[in-house]
């Protein structure tokens, strides 16, 4: 699907328009393509998914000359999606950087989606630590930067799991040993990785409009993982949450609670599924 400055891929599971006329529900999620939902969209085998892969990610080519990654334009490329679908308002799961996403998409096109279910968007500028948590990832980018990318891994796992707010105990901490977390301690060169350089800073610098959100007909539900308490995801989504006048929606396991296997850090697809499937039930 081409779009403006992009070549869209997406996957379309099950019957367009649905057999029972029940919306279409979307999955998104940056930087993660559509392959990190192939376990929650088994668990749906009764509902019209759409996945895709956000310009530049996976099967998405880009041809803006860019290779940043901004909401507003990934924003952009689902309101195109949802036109190519001729099926809206949608439902829509978004996780992470996609659900950043999802927020930017609900405050410019309001009338796009139905319910949208934004699970732990990390957004840095919502947290009442926000400086000191702006320096702790501009600590595991510089480490990418400086040794590649099991440093920068690492830095980026000591950086999530940290639970609280960035205290002087946090900065105070040695770098973290690749070794130890099983990642690669050489370098190869690369600067390109789409989650630890510095190409989706406007992802976690994105403060959300939260009068256009709280406008839009949406139900816009933030979503967090009960695994995830204190960490710099549920504290984002807690916070975002506090925003819409609102208290986060708690779902099974952690910030990719519904992978499996397949990506290492396996999840609880069929439970997080349940969830999901309560809360777009409960109008």
């Amino acid at each position: 699907m081409p779009t403006d400055g992009a070549e869209i891929t997406y996957d379309v599971h099950g019957p367009l328009p649905t057999a029972d006329g029940t919306p279409p529900l979307v999955m998104i999620g940056q930087p993660m393509d559509a392959s990190g939902f192939t376990a929650l969209v088994a668990q749906f085998p009764d509902r019209t998914v759409i996945t895709y892969d956000p310009r530049g990610l996976g099967r998405s080519t880009r041809s803006d000359g860019r290779v940043d990654q901004t909401p507003q334009t990934q924003a952009a490329d689902v309101h195109a999606l949802i036109g190519a679908l001729d099926a809206g308002p949608v439902e829509l799961f978004a996780s992470s950087g996609g659900a950043v996403t999802a927020l930017a998409l609900v405050a410019a096109y309001p009338n796009d989606v139905a319910t949208l279910v934004a699970h732990e968007p990390p957004m840095l500028p919502v947290l009442p630590d926000a400086a000191a948590a702006v320096r702790a990832r501009d600590g595991f980018l510089a480490a990418y930067q400086a040794k590649g990318w099991g440093a920068g891994m690492a830095a980026f796992v000591a950086m999530t799991s940290w639970r609280g707010e960035f205290t002087d105990e946090y900065f105070a901490q040695p770098a973290p040993d690749p070794a130890a977390y099983g990642m690669p301690t050489e370098d190869d060169g690369n600067r390109d990785d789409p989650l630890l350089s510095d190409r989706a800073l406007a992802i976690t610098d994105y403060r959300p409009d939260v009068a256009a959100l709280t406008a839009a007909p949406t139900r816009v539900i933030i979503a967090v993982g009960e695994e995830s308490a204190g960490t710099f995801t549920a504290r984002t989504a807690t916070a975002t949450a506090a925003l819409l006048g609102q208290e986060a929606t708690v779902f099974p396991s952690h910030h990719g609670g519904f992978v499996g296997g397949e990506h290492g850090y396996a999840g609880q697809p069929e439970a997080f599924a349940r969830r999901l499937r309560e809360v777009l039930a409960t109008k």
